[in-house]
């Protein structure tokens, strides 16, 4: 059995991070298997090389290796790409097309990207590791056929199976080994000797002097949180080689490289809001409190000239913008009505003599007034309550439409409701 090293070198991997070790360790472990193999991993971590060693160390080496990118081949085709097709199975079956299946017999194939499989060609490839067996599209001949099947994904396959997107019997199927390779910025001891690996190779590629990195942008190299893993570092280490004139990269030279730098430091993400959810809420509904209350004091404002002027022409000239801020483009007919309910009044000359009997003849006949100058002394604390406790009676208790009705998150009126103990 071939070393871990001569592995590397002779599959040209990069790198001596245990969790890579191990995981190439494992490849060279289950090669004179049979069983299949499920490569997980981010995209970019450079699964494509397991399969390789898998085959290149098995008794089936000297067969067929087929890799297949399940996720570029269109869902109305990919059962005829896989298991083949009889002559006039569908439009444009023009002859009989043998599948990746019966092609690799005896061999290994890589089904790369396997989480996109769609439901009904994940049935047929249940049937294939099950027996072995398969069908044409447009056949009802069983054929068989012997081969080793490799697959990866940078899919999480336990919420595919929670969403039923993929099979957990077939899950279970593919990953009789699983093989996981860590993301590149878990390696970080990796992470510069594979940019001068790949500085070195595009120096040569396109016949010019190696770039070197001084030691603050080794720092920054490290730092960045590489989403694209060794893909992006590659195109990173490419653009530089192609694009800098000067052969020493400086830190601010590499930044320019690095998308969103600001932004790759590692965050805890949940579904709970933060406590800055919360208080820009709060302030939302403090400021619709704020306006209602302002409004309710315009209100008692035009009401109290309405009483006291006879002509309704000098209080729209004097309220003009007032009355369009109440009534709006619909001011005229509204206004009206509100002067016609308020002629009944017959309101005596205001004098100093009446004026303490008139403003308690209204107060008694109209609660509203007393209501407005009791609704001034009350707290914020009170108005929200108040406002809590009037939705939820209209919506008969119903969270979701009185926090919806509230412009505040169910989340937050649940709070709410508990902190006023309602």
């Amino acid at each position: 059995m071939e070393s871990i090293q001569a592995i590397k070198q002779r599959f040209g991997i990069i790198g001596n991070d245990p969790k890579l070790n191990r995981s190439i360790e494992k490849a060279i472990q289950v090669s004179p298997t049979d069983i299949s193999v499920l490569v997980t991993g981010e995209s970019g971590v450079g699964k494509e090389s397991i399969p390789k060693i898998i085959h290149q160390l098995s008794h089936r080496k000297h067969g067929k290796y087929i890799a297949v990118n399940c996720g570029a081949i269109p869902e109305g085709t990919i059962d005829s790409e896989l298991f083949g097709h009889e002559k006039g199975a569908f439009t444009g079956a023009t002859s009989t097309r043998s599948g990746y299946f019966e092609v690799a017999n005896e061999g290994t194939i890589f089904l790369d990207e396997v989480g996109e499989l769609p439901l009904t060609t994940q049935v047929r490839l249940l049937r294939v590791l099950e027996n072995g067996e398969f069908i044409k599209v447009g056949s009802s001949k069983v054929q068989k056929t012997n081969v080793r099947i490799v697959a990866a994904t940078n899919v999480n396959m336990f919420e595919a199976i929670k969403k039923e997107k993929f099979r957990e019997d077939l899950y279970y199927r593919l990953s009789t080994v699983e093989i996981n390779l860590p993301p590149l910025r878990d390696r970080k001891e990796d992470i510069h000797l594979l940019f001068r690996k790949f500085a070195s190779d595009f120096a040569l590629k396109y016949k010019m002097p190696t770039v070197k990195l001084t030691d603050e942008a080794v720092v920054l190299l490290l730092k960045y949180r590489w989403n694209g893993n060794i893909r992006q570092l590659r195109n990173v280490a490419e653009q530089v080689s192609v694009l800098e004139q000067n052969r020493t990269i400086n830190a601010n030279t590499l930044q320019n490289y690095l998308p969103n730098t600001g932004s790759n430091l590692p965050a805890v993400v949940n579904n709970s809001k933060s406590e800055g959810d919360f208080s820009s809420e709060r302030e939302i509904l403090y400021k619709v409190l704020f306006d209602m209350k302002s409004d309710l004091n315009d209100l008692k404002k035009l009401t109290m000239e309405l009483m006291k002027k006879d002509s309704d022409t000098d209080i729209q000239k004097d309220n003009a913008h007032l009355i369009q801020k109440i009534y709006g483009d619909e001011k005229d007919e509204a206004f009206e009505a509100a002067v016609e309910d308020l002629e009944v009044l017959s309101i005596p000359e205001h004098t100093k003599e009446t004026s303490e009997e008139t403003l308690s003849h209204l107060t008694d006949k109209y609660d509203f007034a007393e209501e407005i100058e009791e609704e001034e002394t009350l707290s914020l604390h009170d108005k929200e309550l108040e406002l809590i406790k009037k939705s939820l009676e209209r919506h008969g208790g119903k969270r979701k439409l009185a926090a919806a009705e509230l412009g505040i998150s169910e989340r937050t009126l649940y709070r709410k409701i508990k902190q006023f103990d309602l």
